[in-house]
């Protein structure tokens, strides 16, 4: 038996992984002369991790990191750290979510999978 949301969200938690790395080293660079933020679209790298899971030719242009716009301070570095902050923030509360789903929702999976003690 396979339950098609442990693999849609074992891919959620990858993604979400993927973005708490970019945010880590963005802010890691912060100080770093020439530095270019980057991020990958969530929508994007999830959509093409399910379509991968699928079909194994599937392209991961879609889920490549880009660069972020923002402004660049004189010495080419284009890091916010109130924005990466915020990104990271939001990233680990959504992350936290999946997490939680996904526990509840195994535990009724095995609950509803236990026999039943009385008998009926």
């Amino acid at each position: 038996m396979e339950a098609g949301f442990l693999n849609f969200y074992d891919s959620v938690l990858n993604v979400r992984q993927e973005r708490a790395s970019l945010i880590a080293n963005n802010i890691a660079n912060a100080d770093t002369p020439g530095y270019k933020a980057v991020d990958v679209p969530f929508e994007a790298a999830l959509a093409s991790r399910l379509a991968n899971s699928s079909d194994s030719t599937a392209s991961l242009a879609s889920a490549t990191p880009q660069y972020r716009s923002g402004t660049v301070s004189l010495d080419g570095n284009d890091v916010s750290l109130d924005s990466e902050r915020l990104e990271a923030a939001q990233n680990g509360e959504q992350t936290l979510a999946a997490v939680t789903f996904l526990h509840q929702s195994t535990a009724d999976m095995v609950t509803a999978l236990r026999p039943n003690p009385s008998g009926d």
